[in-house]
């Protein structure tokens, strides 16, 4: 039977204006990351974007590294739209970035012109699209002049290939002087994706107050600290967690005596909230109206169910809020 989107799905869902741009984006956003690269059962992406879909989720955010391997996970998103969402591309929100190694030699990494001009094409035919949504430039190249990678988002804009150009993992200072040349150039920047959660919080020593004062929108990834604010460690680290296999982004040795005694007591607020500490992180980073939507991952549809059930609950007392400090600084 086919598969029809529920038409329910824009009930549930709160949409936050991008900075000051006519676009809405979904406080909760999906990224591809993880579990759609050709690693993952082609069944399981198609299940958990349908969900997402289903849940008002109108934002999909990718990179043209995203897999494993590199690619794969645009070339799986490109083949799930056109089969279970050939008609719905003017409701969704797909983005794309570059700025990480992505094919051999001295032209596929970093913010030359070239590199992004072409990753944009790869991308583009990879999913089976004339355009995204938003192109990012998805960290800073500290060679490259600032102004040759600004032009090049300029020029994707200006040829129809993206509607929307942002900034990843600038630091503030950096960010400022791309968002006025993009300004200068007449393609002012959309949105800024910072790593933000309850155990990192360096966007909140400027970034947030400038992207706010020059009306550009944020979206945190990684809100979750790499699964750490979630109850998989409330016991320890499980032997088939992420830290325990070592990986890049989360390691055994930063989950320390201390930050488990946090994520416990974090995760008794939760419980006094009737929510899941998951839930309670993700309502966390939306509480300031400076963050236009947090990008979740998921391996399961639970967590995506979790993740939208949050909204019902994403108000914090003046209470909760000054126990929640206590506990992280």
């Amino acid at each position: 039977m086919t598969w029809q989107p529920n038409p329910e799905r824009y009930a549930s869902m709160e949409y936050r204006r991008c900075g000051r741009s006519g676009l809405k984006l979904p406080a909760i956003s999906l990224g591809l990351w993880h579990n759609f690269g050709d690693e993952t059962l082609l069944e399981t992406s198609r299940q958990l974007l349908r969900k997402a879909f289903d849940s008002g989720i109108t934002h999909f955010d990718l990179a043209n590294n995203y897999g494993p391997p590199p690619g794969s996970a645009e070339a799986n998103f490109g083949r799930i739209l056109r089969e279970d969402f050939p008609t719905l591309r003017d409701e969704l929100i797909i983005s794309t970035k570059a700025g990480y190694t992505m094919w051999d030699g001295p032209y596929g990494d970093w913010g030359s012109r070239k590199y992004l001009l072409a990753s944009l094409d790869q991308s583009l035919r990879r999913m089976g699209l004339e355009y995204v949504d938003i192109f990012y430039h998805h960290r800073p190249d500290p060679e490259t002049p600032l102004e040759e990678t600004m032009r090049a988002l300029d020029h994707v804009v200006r040829q129809g290939k993206a509607l929307y150009v942002g900034l990843s993992n600038y630091p503030a200072e950096l960010a400022e002087k791309a968002i006025e040349i993009l300004n200068q150039l007449g393609t002012p920047c959309l949105i800024h994706q910072p790593r933000y959660s309850m155990f990192e919080r360096w966007v909140e020593g400027g970034l947030l107050d400038l992207l706010q004062t020059k009306g550009v929108g944020s979206i945190a990834f990684s809100p979750l600290a790499g699964g750490q604010l979630t109850d998989r460690y409330l016991a320890g680290i499980p032997a088939d967690s992420r830290a325990a296999s070592g990986s890049r982004f989360l390691n055994p040795e930063q989950i320390t005596p201390e930050k488990l005694d946090r994520v416990r007591r974090l995760n008794e607020i939760a419980l006094g909230r009737g929510q899941k500490l998951s839930q309670m992180a993700l309502a966390w980073v939306l509480r300031d109206e400076k963050v236009t939507s947090v990008l979740i991952g998921a391996s399961k549809i639970s967590q995506i169910e979790d993740a939208v059930g949050m909204l019902a609950r994403r108000q914090f007392s003046q209470q909760e809020r000054e126990a929640i400090e206590a506990i992280l600084v």
